[in-house]
């Protein structure tokens, strides 16, 4: 298959996925690239994640950086599901997701263009004029935040800001 005819096949699949289920998951870290002669580099970076599709529902992509994708899915539907019932996110607010033991508070994302690529191919919209995003940060099992002392695992999840895709 060229490269041309896997693009209109993910688009394709994209717009289908979004329409029946409101957002889809990107998950980027490890081996998840299955394009055709795929450049991608291997990375030592934490795994994300990020939803598309959130934005048709007025509200910020979400982002979660350095869980598997069993856990980026459980997070970000659970959250995904209550916002298109309704509920907004809003940054600095702690919030829960069912049985995960993890405190998360969404904090702005000030680089979204440079994070998330397809959100922004599925809207058509430049980098500089990139959809907003909510980056998930979660404490660790001691209930620590990336920005207090002794966080167990600071590389785990960078500062919005400080990594690009």
């Amino acid at each position: 298959m060229d490269l041309a005819a896997w693009h209109d096949q993910h688009d394709a699949w994209l717009t289908e996925t979004i329409r029946r289920h409101g957002w889809m998951i990107q998950y980027v870290g490890g081996d998840t690239c299955s394009r055709p002669g795929c450049p991608c580099p291997q990375t030592d970076e934490p795994p994300l994640a990020y939803t598309v599709g959130l934005f048709g529902l007025r509200h910020p992509e979400l982002l979660i950086l350095g869980v598997d994708p069993e856990t980026a899915s459980l997070v970000l539907n659970a959250l995904a599901d209550g916002i298109r019932r309704g509920e907004d996110l809003l940054p600095g607010l702690i919030v829960t997701v069912g049985n995960w033991p993890h405190r998360i508070v969404p904090e702005p994302v000030p680089n979204p263009g440079e994070i998330l690529l397809t959100a922004n191919d599925f809207y058509r919209r430049p980098p500089e004029h990139s959809v907003p995003a909510l980056q998930l940060t979660y404490d660790d099992a001691d209930g620590r935040f990336p920005w207090d002392a002794g966080y167990a695992t600071p590389g785990l999840q960078p500062r919005p800001g400080t990594f690009t895709a």
